[in-house]
This record gives C-alpha cells, structure tokens and sequence, in this order.
C-alpha cells in the first residue's frame, strides 16, 4: 500500500485539478483510484490521506460519472460487505470531460457579457 500513497508530482495534479473547480477530496481520490488496479475504500483512505466520509462521498460521485464501478466482494461470514472499486475510464477521458465543461462555461459568459453590452448600448441610445 506505501507505493500507492499519493506523492507529491500526484498532490501537484489535484492542485490543478482543484483550481479547476473539482472538489480537492474528488481529485485525491481519482488520483489514488488511477494509480491502483482495484481497492478497498479504507485503501483510498490511507493512501490518499481523507476521512471515511470524504472517500464515501468521492466514491459516490465518481460511480455516478461512470467513472468507477463497484463489485461486492464475497467473504466468509457475516458483517458488512466489502466493496473493491476500479477505474472505468482514463485520465485523459475525464480531462476531456472537464475541458468540454469549461469551454460550455466560457461560452456562456462570452454570449452574456456580448448580450449585456449590447443591452446597455441600446439603453444609452434610448436616453440619447
């Protein structure tokens, strides 16, 4: 498990990712998942440095992008189940999903800062 904590080149990406406006709790988490083949949510907690609570919620969203999927381990005995969770996508596909989502972003305030301005030129052309 100690080759799979999070290393600094891994802390500088979800500093990025972060300043992008993904959650720092989402990022650690993809990061720890991409760097794995499949795990334990306790694994993500130790390798990524986060609460339990932080992992469930990560993991949560991430399953609801399609990003991760979810398989229920069989083990002897009763208790709660044990979930392993692996990557069904790529890095590269998920960037390619923020990109799309940043480019919609900055079009929308392109068209409504155009739309504003030619608002308030036509207003001042009222008063005239």
């Amino acid at each position: 498990m100690e080759g799979n904590s999070l290393n600094s080149k891994d802390n500088k990406i979800i500093d990025v990712f972060s300043d992008l406006g993904i959650p720092k709790n989402l990022a650690k988490t993809l990061m720890y998942i991409s760097k794995v083949e499949e795990c334990r949510s306790s694994e993500i907690e130790h390798g990524a440095n986060l609460r339990q609570p932080e992992v469930s919620v990560a993991m949560q969203q991430l399953t609801d992008f399609g990003w991760i999927s979810k398989r229920n381990k069989k083990k002897e005995g009763k208790g709660r189940p044990i979930y392993l969770y692996k990557m069904e996508t790529t890095l590269d596909d998920i960037i390619e999903h923020y990109e799309q989502e940043k480019l919609t972003q900055i079009n929308t305030i392109k068209n409504d800062l155009k739309e504003l301005k030619e608002l308030l030129q036509n207003r001042k052309n009222e008063i005239k």
